[in-house]
């Protein structure tokens, strides 16, 4: 399965926001001694915001389309809708439950079978899940050092998601509002950006 794996604080650089978690380099300057970058366009910086979401949930260009093509179908606001598919994403759900400190390592968990949904084992990273679904860590993982220990570290939770402890599992309540989702992404300027193509 393709996915990008090249350095991430470039990328993190390019968007001048911490979009794969905390990040040293973003304060540095970018731009080369005695050159001058010109002006961005209307339709470069529409590019860059699509382009900063579709790093943000590790997808890749053709899924991110799918995504938006759905949002666009769906009534209401299509950048609105557009998120809350994203976050209803079971990789981005297990990153928000706090089972990883990042959507990569929670996308890892997810491809090596140590969660589930619903008490059966999902693999599938894309996997959209739905109002009512419980996520949860494998009996076999719970020990696992990983899950530990991202459990142990101060977790921010979030209100879409309902966490019990006890069974290490959490349910996904009602998709998020656009209000309550933290990410620094405008996206009316994606809808923008796929209204031209």
């Amino acid at each position: 399965m393709a996915r990008y794996i090249g350095p991430k604080s470039k990328i993190a650089r390019r968007f001048k926001d911490p979009i794969f978690g905390p990040d040293k380099s973003i304060g540095k300057k970018t731009a080369k001694p005695g050159k001058r970058r010109g002006k961005t366009t209307e339709y470069g910086i529409q590019l860059n915001e699509k382009q900063k979401a579709k790093y943000t949930y590790g997808l890749l260009e053709r899924q991110f389309r799918n995504l938006f093509e759905k949002a666009a179908r769906k009534p209401g606001k299509t950048g609105d809708n557009l998120l809350k598919f994203l976050e209803a994403r079971l990789d981005n759900g297990v990153f928000r439950l706090g089972l990883s400190p990042t959507r990569a390592g929670a996308r890892q968990l997810v491809l090596h079978k140590h969660i589930t949904v619903n008490d059966k084992v999902v693999n599938i990273v894309s996997f959209s899940l739905k109002p009512g679904d419980v996520v949860g860590v494998r009996e076999k993982s719970k020990s696992l050092e990983s899950i530990q220990d991202a459990l142990a570290a101060q977790r921010t939770t979030v209100n879409w998601f309902e966490w019990d402890n006890e069974t290490k599992a959490g349910k996904f309540i009602n998709y998020p509002e656009r209000t309550d989702i933290p990410e620094n992404i405008r996206e009316n300027l994606i809808v923008e950006f796929y209204s031209k193509q």
